[in-house]
């Protein structure tokens, strides 16, 4: 699939993104692929290839872009204490809610300029951060998200005031989740949490546990599960498919 690196204007700098589509001429529906906290490199390029060859325009901007070029280890970034401090005091606090969906402003104006691109929704899928950020822009832009996908996700329905499961009276689109086992960052607390204000708010959604670690799906992690993959994979495809459509 072809692969192109561009530079789009934010409202706080110049953010690089990776662009993956079909070859051809399209238009095809558009994805917005919100990377993990491990940051751009191969093994999002190979992911960002496989939706692309599904039918679909892909970005994949680097989230991390205030502070520079960053990426980790995906097998030493958690067991490094000098990784995972750098990591928690220096990279995570440039990537806020409120950071990103200001960023996902210019991600969906760049996306509305591309020719290849069909106009109208886009669908959204995010990792671990990620994850949290693609739920947050189903709220965020309710009239641009048709289907929001959410794997292995941290901190989405906690106490905080940005929390993004406050969002849910806002979301117009399809929402799924696959969580992990066994994870702190999401616990079933805040699944039963997440699910009962999507469905107060009568929000068309799926929330799963898949049986794998957080951080399952990208092949590079220490925890990557091929046979769970392979089911975030059938979920992804069925939930944009049913959603957005494929040429």
């Amino acid at each position: 699939m072809p692969h192109t690196t561009i530079e789009i204007e934010t409202q706080d700098g110049s953010c690089p993104a990776h662009v993956f589509h079909p070859v051809g001429e399209g238009p095809w529906p558009a994805v917005l692929f919100c990377m993990d906290g491990i940051g751009i490199r191969p093994a999002l390029f190979d992911m960002a290839e496989r939706m692309s060859s599904a039918g679909y325009y892909v970005l994949l901007p680097d989230l991390f872009y205030r502070i520079g070029p960053t990426s980790f280890d995906a097998k030493t970034l958690f067991s490094d204490p000098e990784q995972r401090e750098y990591f928690t005091k220096q990279v995570l606090p440039v990537a806020t809610i409120a950071n990103i969906m200001r960023d996902t402003s210019a991600f969906l104006a760049y996306l509305d300029s591309r020719p290849e691109v069909r106009p109208g929704k886009i669908g959204v899928t995010g990792y671990c951060m990620g994850g949290r950020m693609s739920f947050a822009a189903a709220g965020h832009f309710p009239d641009r998200i048709a289907a929001a996908a959410s794997y292995h996700p941290s901190g989405l329905a906690t106490d905080a005031p940005d929390s993004p499961h406050l969002l849910a009276p806002r979301i117009a689109g399809r929402i799924y989740v696959g969580g992990a086992k066994d994870d702190r960052g999401f616990d079933d607390a805040q699944k039963e949490r997440l699910d009962r204000a999507l469905t107060d708010a009568g929000v068309a959604h799926t929330i799963e546990t898949y049986d794998a670690l957080h951080g399952w799906v990208p092949a590079d992690t220490p925890v990557h599960d091929p046979e769970e993959a392979e089911r975030h994979w059938r979920t992804l495809f069925a939930l944009l498919g049913g959603t957005l459509g494929r040429d």
